[in-house]
């Protein structure tokens, strides 16, 4: 939740966010690259986390009708959430030039698949998600037929990311297909049987769980042939090199993305099982209301980008709400990144006490449903 902070802060307020994609070997710089990659950790542990969520869900109502119907109803919400409040957090285009499909309605969606698939066992369920995760990618180099809009978005829908003119004003942008974070999801609830082990065994199972995958991850990496559509080479110097390495695909998560972003979470689940300290304690605040996070902080930074706008001698006539654009003039505006990560840990402490409040509110009224979907 709070290196998501990052990512949005950047996108919305970094001088060359508008111009320079971050992962741009010829352009980037290794701290920018490296602010990039930290937050690629955010969305497979989201997803993962949330098939985790349903499956304890299981454990907590042993009532099958209830609990599906619980995953449909969150699925559609989440799916709304998306194309209402999250879209216009995003764009704060009151006419609505773009639409995107991002990581709170892939979540949507899958809940409502997952739903469907209820009865079928945990285990098949994390099978299925492994072929999904390992063999995706060997839909890489297939090629649709040209001039079939319908067989195309749903293509793009349900494996990879494209962009459709639905009008003359309206662009749809499919960011996160949705059967690649599906797979992660469907492992997600398989190991939710994990947290029902004792702390010290989950330790161990997650440290074992995380080194496999970054094993696996480096292997196939260096031999350079499968798992990602972008390969790796050697650059200018072993720098460079090192980030053409670790330079991986996330729309839709590769093989390799995958393995290294889970790997990752899961050593970092594995030193914070059977541990209570003041730092979890405090990080923990967040993890309680991730919804209520997630919309808030994305309003918030929003925000700010149009004071700094403004401080920087544009005004209300300057802003472009135009297709995939946030309001924020192109040219002359923004800020270099020292000062970014300045506004993230500010996004991020102003965060603390709203969220502390909201989950002391939740806590105290569990009768209320409508406060189990936010």
């Amino acid at each position: 939740m709070i290196i998501m902070a990052l990512d949005h802060t950047r996108d919305f307020l970094h001088v060359s966010a508008l111009t320079q994609r971050p992962t741009d070997l010829a352009t980037t710089t290794p701290a920018l690259f490296f602010t990039r990659w930290i937050t690629h950790l955010c969305a497979p542990t989201f997803v993962f986390l949330s098939g985790v969520s349903a499956m304890l869900s299981l454990k907590n109502r042993p009532d099958m009708k209830e609990n599906r119907l619980f995953l449909l109803k969150r699925g559609i919400w989440l799916v709304i959430l998306e194309f209402t409040l999250v879209n216009f957090g995003l764009w704060m285009d009151i006419r609505v030039h773009t639409l995107i499909l991002e990581v709170i309605a892939a979540i949507g969606f899958g809940f409502i698949i997952l739903s469907i698939l209820y009865k079928v066992s945990p285990k098949v369920l994390g099978i299925i998600g492994l072929v999904i995760i390992f063999s995706h990618n060997l839909l890489d180099n297939v090629m649709l037929p040209p001039h079939h809009p319908v067989l195309e978005f749903m293509a793009s829908f349900l494996f990879g990311p494209g962009a459709f003119q639905f009008t003359p004003h309206l662009i749809f942008i499919v960011g996160y297909p949705i059967l690649p974070w599906l797979g992660i999801m469907l492992v997600g609830f398989a190991c939710g049987r994990l947290f029902e082990y004792p702390a010290e065994v989950r330790k161990k199972k997650f440290l074992r769980m995380g080194l496999v995958a970054l094993g696996l991850f480096i292997l196939l990496r260096f031999i350079n042939v499968y798992g990602d559509p972008m390969k790796w080479s050697s650059q200018k110097d072993a720098v460079f090199t090192f980030l053409s390495f670790m330079n991986i695909t996330k729309y839709p998560p590769s093989l390799l993305f995958t393995l290294a972003t889970l790997g990752v979470s899961f050593l970092f689940l594995s030193l914070s099982e059977g541990k209570s300290n003041k730092f979890i304690d405090t990080v923990s605040v967040y993890g309680k209301t991730p919804l209520f996070y997630f919309l808030v902080h994305m309003y918030i930074i929003h925000c700010i980008m149009f004071i700094m706008v403004f401080m920087q001698g544009y005004g209300p006539q300057d802003l472009d709400f135009g297709p995939v654009k946030f309001g924020r003039p192109v040219k002359g505006t923004g800020i270099s990144l020292p000062y970014v990560y300045l506004v993230w840990l500010s996004v991020v402490l102003v965060m603390y006490p709203l969220c502390r409040k909201y989950g002391l509110y939740k806590a105290a009224h569990r009768d209320n449903k409508w406060l189990r979907y936010l």
